[in-house]
C-alpha cells in the first residue's frame, strides 16, 4: 500500500514512520511513505503557500498552484491510479466499514490542508474524495491523514496478526469490544472473571459477546440502533441488562 502526503510539515510524519507497526511495515516495504512539500513547487523567495481569501474574512487559504504542482509530481511517480483524498472537517466521516472499503485501494494521495483550507476550484478539479475524522476542528490535515494510514494499515493481510485478532477489535463487527484482562488474577481485590479461567471455550465466546453488547449499550448505544441483531444477540443483551440493574440494586443496598 502507498501513501504520497502533500504537507508543508513533512517532518511531522516520522511519528508514525519511525515507530509501531508502520515503522515495520515500512522496513518490509509492505507500506510505502512519500512527502511532497508544497513548498518546493513556490517561486518566490520566502515559499509562500497562502494567501487571503476573497471577499474578505479572517485567515488564510493555501495558494492552489504549490498544491496542484505537489499532486501532480506525485501522480507521476506512482505506477497505479491513486485516490486522492482531501482531509477535512467537511468530508465523510471515516468510520470502520469505510475503512475495510478504503483498504482495497493500493494507492493514496493524502492532502493536508492548513489554516482556512484550500481553494473550492482545487476540490473541483482534484479531489477524488474528502474524509474527516471528526466534528471538530484541529489545526491542519496531518493528524487525520496519520489515523487515516494507521487504520489502514491495520487491515494490511498479516501485518497485525491472523485475521480474526482484527475481527475482536471495537467496531468491526459494529460493536464495542469487551472488556479485557491480564496476569494477575488478583489486583486490589478485584478478581478477573471466572469464566476466563474455565478454560471453556463456547462459555468464554458467548461470555465476550454478551460483555461487548452490554459495554456497546452503556458507552455507545447509538451504535445499537443501527445494527439489526440476531436472535441470540438479543437474549443476550437483555441478559446483561438485567445483570446490570441487579448489580446496581445490590450496590444501593450496601450504600
Amino acid at each position: 500500500m502507498e501513501f504520497n502526503i502533500v504537507s508543508i510539515f513533512p517532518e511531522m510524519f516520522n511519528i508514525i514512520k519511525n515507530y509501531g507497526i508502520i515503522s515495520k511495515a515500512i522496513k518490509k516495504n509492505i507500506i510505502k511513505i512519500t512527502i511532497w512539500n508544497p513548498r518546493d513547487y513556490t517561486s518566490d523567495q520566502h515559499h509562500t503557500i497562502d494567501d487571503r481569501p476573497y471577499g474578505g474574512g479572517s485567515g488564510m487559504l493555501m495558494k492552489v498552484k504549490p498544491l496542484l504542482t505537489a499532486i501532480e509530481y506525485a501522480k507521476k511517480k506512482i505506477k497505479n491510479n491513486a485516490k486522492i483524498i482531501y482531509l477535512s472537517p467537511q468530508g465523510k466521516k471515516l468510520n470502520q466499514k469505510s475503512v475495510e472499503k478504503l483498504s482495497k485501494i493500493s494507492s493514496f494521495i493524502l492532502i493536508c490542508g492548513r489554516y482556512k483550507g484550500i481553494d473550492e476550484r482545487l476540490i473541483l478539479s482534484s479531489i477524488d474524495e474528502e474524509w474527516s475524522i471528526g466534528d471538530y476542528i484541529i489545526s491542519g490535515g496531518e493528524l487525520p491523514a496519520m489515523i487515516f494510514i494507521d487504520t489502514l494499515s491495520r487491515l494490511i493481510p498479516d501485518l497485525i496478526g491472523k485475521k480474526k485478532y482484527i475481527q475482536e477489535d471495537s467496531f468491526y463487527n459494529g460493536l464495542l469490544d469487551c472488556p479485557q484482562y491480564t496476569r494477575p488474577n488478583v489486583i486490589n481485590g478485584m478478581h478477573v472473571p471466572k469464566i476466563l479461567l474455565s478454560g471453556h471455550h463456547a462459555k468464554i465466546k458467548r461470555w465476550k459477546l454478551k460483555q461487548s453488547l452490554g459495554v456497546t449499550w452503556l458507552k455507545r448505544p447509538d451504535l445499537l440502533k443501527i445494527i439489526d441483531l440476531s436472535k441470540e444477540q438479543k437474549i443476550l443483551l437483555h441478559e446483561f441488562k438485567k445483570d446490570w440493574k441487579e448489580r446496581k440494586i445490590k450496590i444501593n443496598l450496601k450504600e
